[in-house]
């Protein structure tokens, strides 16, 4: 993730709504694709400080204050309530009646607003319902849901056609930490979950009935056994034995579904890194320097190794879990080969569809 800079020379963070020593407005301008501070017009409109684009900021930013992104004014500031692209992925919100639901809220869209940002960042393809888009992209955040009669219908994290639910209790930092001790995960973080279904949509967008053949190859045939199936064999026996051998988690070794959309998750996490380390001047040599995508698998594992290797001995140091706990096989390294290949599909056929940038595109 980049860093920025106000007006007044002090850094940006991509969470900023407001400058710690200038006191300006901060936002994503979707002008020119960086957190900027905004000075006000006197009415609802601000002026982006860096481009002079003309904005106002998305309803939930001023609202309810769980988005910084700012809206591109057309024609006037009474066209609001105006949502930035990165909202109007939203199908459900948590209900804000709930004291605490604003603030697993505002977790909830900080960690989309990061992958999305990565998705931007490999320029893959997403669009909304108002786009037409032959699979479009849809957020529900949802609690179990009380009936009258007592009885609990029950919310499950996942993806299905497009629509990625998250458990709003997800965004609940003590359950979570519960749920990753009890399932013996090395990680268990808000963003990790958005990771990984988003895998799920993209294989469904750009797998299922044009390349399933090959992905078979790479991770086995996923008609045989049926989902079902494998998930009761994974929950009555545990994790395969040999897991750490072929697959990047434990629960990766349930289903190829399961360790494609795990695989996914590793390598925008790969990304995400990368482009945080590169961005601070760590890594990459400046002939590397360029769309990450456009970079050899082997290339990016090996600095992503490197730095793994580096950060774990540091977050040790404080007591901290790992920061890539993966072990990157020759079995598990093919199949982030496999998600590299795919993603560079992916922007082919973006190009193809003739999509341009998205949410948080990077310009």
């Amino acid at each position: 993730m980049k860093t920025f800079a106000c007006q007044c020379g002090n850094t940006l963070h991509f969470e900023n709504s407001r400058c710690v020593s200038c006191g300006r407005d901060v936002g994503w301008c979707p002008s020119c694709k960086g957190m900027r501070s905004f000075t006000s017009t006197g009415t609802p409109a601000y002026t982006c400080d860096h481009c002079q684009a003309s904005t106002v900021q998305c309803t939930n930013y001023r609202d309810f204050q769980v988005c910084n992104q700012m809206v591109a004014v057309t024609t006037t500031w009474e066209e609001a309530p105006a949502y930035c692209s990165c909202c109007a992925l939203n199908r459900t919100i948590p209900d804000l009646s709930i004291p605490g639901n604003q603030e697993k809220w505002y977790q909830l869209e900080t960690a989309k607003r990061r992958l999305l940002y990565n998705l931007d960042l490999l320029d893959l393809p997403y669009a909304s319902v108002f786009d037409g888009f032959e699979l479009p992209l849809t957020f529900e955040f949802k609690d179990d849901v009380v009936e009258e009669d007592g009885q609990v219908e029950k919310t499950f994290t996942g993806h299905a056609d497009g629509v990625i639910t998250i458990h709003i209790r997800e965004a609940d930092p003590v359950e979570r930490e519960k749920n990753r001790v009890a399932f013996g995960e090395a990680h268990r973080t808000l963003i990790g979950h958005f990771r990984h279904e988003i895998g799920h949509y993209y294989w469904q967008l750009l797998v299922q009935n044009r390349r399933e053949e090959a992905f078979k190859v790479v991770f086995g045939d996923h008609d045989n056994p049926s989902y079902s199936e494998a998930l009761d064999t994974y929950y009555r026996n545990g994790p395969a034995p040999d897991w750490p051998q072929r697959c990047v988690s434990a629960y990766a070794s349930m289903h190829p579904w399961e360790d494609f959309a795990e695989t996914f998750r590793a390598y925008l996490e790969m990304i995400s890194v990368l482009d945080t380390a590169e961005n601070v001047s760590l890594l990459l040599d400046e002939e590397e320097k360029e769309s990450f995508a456009g970079i050899e698998l082997d290339t990016l594992l090996r600095h992503y190794e490197q730095l793994g290797i580096k950060a774990n001995e540091l977050n040790r140091a404080m007591g901290l879990p790992d920061l890539v706990p993966e072990v990157f096989t020759p079995a598990v390294a093919d199949k982030m080969r496999f998600i590299h290949r795919l993603v560079k599909t992916g922007r082919r056929m973006k190009r193809a569809w003739g999509m341009g940038q998205g949410a948080a595109g990077m310009g």
